[in-house]
C-alpha cells in the first residue's frame, strides 16, 4: 500500500449514481457528464479538511452505472457482476429476426426483455399489443439455459407486449418444466401492478403500447382467462401478486410458471454494487433520472438511493431533466433539486443528447457544494 496514502486523511467521496435519461442519455453518459462538471468545481468549493492533521484534499469522485430494471438494466447489472455479453439472434415483438444480447457470468444470466421485445424496436405505426408477442424473451431464456445458466436476473422494463407471457412460454415449449425445476429467477422491477383489473397490465400499460380502449378490455379479458386456466392446471394463482402486471404480464408468467420472485431493481443493483460499503466518508451523493415527480418516491432509483443515504446524514442532490412536485421531493429528504432544462426550451431540443449534456454542465458548473 502507498504509505503516503495510508497516512493521509480518510478519502472523502462524491458518489454519482444517476439512472438513464430515457431516450436521451445512458446512465454512464449522465454520470460522466456530472463527473466532468464536479471536477471543474473551484477547489475552495470541494476541498475537505481533516480535523486532526489539517490536511486538505479534493474528494474522490465515484461513478456508478445505475438502473431500476428498465432502460439500461443489462449494461448496469453486467458491469456490477463483471459479466460477459452473449450475442444471439432472436425475434422481436412482431416476430422479426433481431440481433440481441444478454450477459453471463458463471451460472447467472442477465436478460433485459427490451433487448428483444422492447417498445423502442417497434415503429409507432406498427404498435399493436393485440399482435405483439414475448416469444423472443423465451428464446433468450432457453439459449442461456442451454449454455449453463441456472440463475436468472430479468429486467422487465420497456416491453411492447401485453400477452401475459404466453409468447415466452410457447418459445420454451415443454422445456419450461425442466427450467422451472433447475433454475432460480429474480425479476428486477419497480412495478407492483397485478395482472388483471383496473390496475392491471392492460388498463395501466397497454395504452402506452398502442392499445385503443376496446383493445384494453380485450387484453384484460384475455389475461384473466389465461390466469384462470393456469390456476386450474398448476393449482396456484400468482395473478394478484405485486409485479404480475409488469412487462404486459411477463411478470405473471415468470412467477406462475417459473417460480420467479420480484425484487426492486434499484435495491438489487445497490446490493450488487455494495453501495452501502461506499457510504462512510461520503461527502455528497448526486443521483438523477429523466423526469422527477411524486412517482419518484414510489420505489424509483433516486428514492432508493435516498433511503440508503439518510441514515448516514449524507446530502443527496436530485438531478433531472424536469422536476414537478418539488415540495414532496424536498420533504422526502432530497437536499437539493436540480432541473437541467430551462423552462423556455422546447422538449424536442431538450431531448437531444448534446443539449442535455450542455444543460448538465451549465447547471452544475454554476452550483456550489456548500
Amino acid at each position: 500500500m502507498n504509505k503516503n496514502r495510508e497516512q493521509a486523511m480518510p478519502e472523502n467521496k462524491i458518489i454519482i449514481a444517476c439512472d438513464s435519461f430515457k431516450g436521451c442519455m445512458t446512465s454512464s453518459e449522465v454520470n460522466a457528464t456530472v463527473a466532468e462538471a464536479v471536477r471543474q468545481w473551484h477547489p475552495s468549493d470541494a476541498l475537505t479538511t481533516d480535523a486532526t492533521t489539517g490536511t486538505t484534499a479534493s474528494p474522490e469522485v465515484i461513478t456508478l452505472e445505475m438502473s431500476d430494471g428498465g432502460e439500461g438494466m443489462l449494461s448496469a447489472f453486467a458491469n456490477a457482476l463483471g459479466a460477459d455479453m452473449v450475442n444471439m439472434t432472436a425475434h422481436d415483438a412482431l416476430m422479426r429476426p433481431i440481433r440481441c444480447s444478454y450477459a453471463m457470468t458463471a451460472d447467472t444470466a442477465i436478460i433485459e426483455v427490451a433487448q428483444t421485445v422492447g417498445l423502442q424496436l417497434i415503429e409507432p405505426e406498427q404498435r399493436n399489443p393485440m399482435r405483439t408477442t414475448s416469444w423472443g424473451v423465451g428464446e433468450q431464456v432457453l439459449h442461456a439455459y442451454r449454455h449453463g445458466a441456472r440463475r436468472f436476473i430479468i429486467g422487465l422494463g420497456g416491453s411492447a407486449t401485453s400477452d401475459s407471457g404466453t409468447g415466452m412460454l410457447r418459445a420454451l415449449d415443454n422445456k419450461w418444466r425442466d427450467i422451472a425445476a433447475h433454475c432460480q429467477f429474480t425479476l428486477a422491477s419497480d412495478v407492483t401492478n397485478p395482472l388483471c383489473g383496473p390496475n392491471g397490465a392492460a388498463h395501466v400499460f397497454a395504452p402506452q403500447k398502442g392499445a385503443t380502449p376496446a383493445m384494453v378490455q380485450q387484453l384484460d379479458d384475455r389475461a384473466r382467462r389465461f390466469a384462470e386456466a393456469s390456476s386450474r392446471a398448476l393449482h396456484r394463482d400468482c395473478s394478484d401478486a405485486p409485479g404480475a402486471g409488469a412487462a404486459g404480464g411477463l411478470g405473471y408468467a415468470f412467477m406462475q410458471y417459473l417460480g420467479a420472485t420480484v425484487q426492486s431493481g434499484a435495491d438489487l443493483l445497490l446490493t450488487l454494487t455494495r453501495f452501502d460499503d461506499l457510504l462512510p466518508d461520503t461527502l455528497l451523493i448526486i443521483t438523477g433520472e429523466g423526469h422527477s415527480d411524486r412517482q419518484t418516491l414510489m420505489g424509483k432509483l433516486p428514492s432508493r438511493i435516498l433511503a440508503h443515504a439518510l441514515p448516514h446524514n449524507i446530502p443527496v442532490w436530485l438531478l433531472s431533466g424536469a422536476i414537478t412536485d418539488a415540495p414532496s421531493l424536498l420533504a422526502a429528504g432530497f437536499s437539493r433539486l436540480l432541473p437541467i432544462t430551462p423552462p423556455s426550451m422546447p422538449l424536442e431540443e431538450a431531448l437531444k443528447k448534446e443539449t442535455a449534456r450542455s444543460n448538465i454542465l451549465r447547471l452544475l458548473q454554476s452550483t456550489k457544494l456548500s
